[in-house]
């Protein structure tokens, strides 16, 4: 945690009694969307044991380029097992550690579980109460046998489409479609954790990228449905309110204002000494404001263009009228919001150092969410699993030389 003051819903992690305290889950899972969902369940007090391939481990541990941060942001507060499923004793251990286990998440390109012995089929078998949960390019259906990548749904379910300009469809600037599609897993899993309370049983349960997309273009459909009217990429898309766009400023800033009730045009026009806009009656109500949209917007960008970008912002803010400005990710290692309450926590990197990351979006009464443990090395929880799960110290040892364990 960082060494700032701490709210309460910023106590001691390694003390408070999490609401998934308890509950055991195996993760088999790399790169983003499994991890997401390993990471929810962990934050939320889980142990989540990450089972990593021996020996050399989750590939996204050194993946460079834009993915480079990735290990460390989604593996906080877990534990790091090495395994080689492709071994008989890799997998009869595995096996294992699966007949004590609450949860299984795995997100193997299809086919690849059963291949290995972690079916849902088998592993079912040895552990009735298991909630399984399989995250996927595609659910059941005619592209289930598919790849796919978060970069791959996007162009397929029309949001690079919705994202990009005409005819420049372009990727969201996030993996947006991975991280959702593991909070919705999370969210089977935590579902299925309250029927097994009534049934004793299991389930089978999971989520899909390609689906993920869908729901998150869903809003656009509706509108093309309820319309009839073919949606518009973002760039051009029709106007509902007037002013919600960005404006520069004097400084060669940008900040994107949006007025959407009447309420924000008179704190505007107040705000700015604008008065005679407020009575001008072109500018009377948002529909009215929209079809004088090219004059408007010109008035405001003069506006606009006579101050800071920060003297911009005050006015703005102290207005109450929605704006922001610009932000890179940089900028929000030092964001006075995230920071006031441990919105960020303090990080260990792959190759060293720290950086202050953020934790999840939510508070649950005054339990703190945060780190409990850094994103673990590999193996770094090995001895301490193999034990528990009736290894003998030479066991390990001999497995650890044979390379079946990391």
């Amino acid at each position: 945690m960082s060494d700032q003051s701490q709210s309460p819903t910023d106590a001691d992690a390694t003390t408070v009694d999490l609401p998934l305290s308890g509950i055991r889950v195996l993760e088999f899972c790399h790169t983003i969307m499994g991890p997401s969902c390993g990471l929810v369940l962990a934050d939320l007090g889980a142990e989540v044991i990450k089972v990593e391939p021996a020996p050399l481990g989750d590939r996204t541990r050194n993946l460079k380029g834009f993915v480079a941060g990735t290990f460390a942001y989604f593996n906080r507060n877990k534990k790091s097992i090495g395994i080689d499923l492709k071994s008989e004793e890799g997998r009869a251990f595995a096996h294992a550690m699966i007949r004590d286990a609450d949860v299984l998440v795995e997100n193997y390109a299809p086919g690849t579980a059963e291949r290995i012995g972690l079916g849902y089929e088998e592993v079912s078998k040895l552990n009735p109460r298991l909630i399984y949960c399989t995250l996927k390019g595609f659910l059941p259906g005619p592209y289930e046998t598919r790849p796919a990548l978060d970069e791959v749904v996007q162009y397929m379910a029309g949001l690079a489409y919705m994202t990009g300009e005409p005819g420049k469809p372009m990727r969201a600037g996030a993996s947006i479609v991975d991280i959702l599609g593991g909070v919705f897993g999370a969210m089977a899993i935590l579902t299925a954790l309250r029927q097994r309370d009534r049934t004793g049983l299991g389930a089978k349960v999971g989520s899909a990228l390609f689906e993920t997309a869908a729901f998150l273009v869903g809003q656009h459909m509706a509108g093309e449905a309820a319309t009839g009217i073919p949606a518009k990429p973002m760039p051009v898309r029709g106007r509902s309110w007037a002013i919600y766009e960005t404006f520069r400023t004097g400084d060669d800033e940008i900040v994107f204002v949006g007025i959407t009730s009447d309420r924000h045009w008179a704190a505007f026009c107040k705000a700015f000494g604008q008065e005679a806009l407020l009575t001008d009656p072109r500018y009377t109500t948002n529909e009215k404001r929209l079809t004088e949209h090219g004059a408007l917007q010109a008035i405001i960008a003069g506006i606009a263009a006579g101050y800071s970008r920060q003297a911009f912002m005050d006015i703005l803010v102290a207005n109450a009228i929605p704006a922001a400005p610009v932000a890179t990710p940089g900028d929000l290692f030092e964001d006075p919001h995230l920071n006031a309450n441990n919105w960020l926590v303090e990080t260990s990197l792959v190759r060293g150092g720290t950086a202050k990351l953020p934790r999840l979006p939510m508070f649950i009464d005054e339990l703190a969410l945060g780190i409990r443990m850094q994103p673990p090395a590999l193996g770094e929880h090995t001895h301490e699993l193999a034990t528990r799960h009736g290894l003998s110290d030479e066991d390990v040892k001999r497995l650890l030389g044979a390379q079946i364990l990391a």
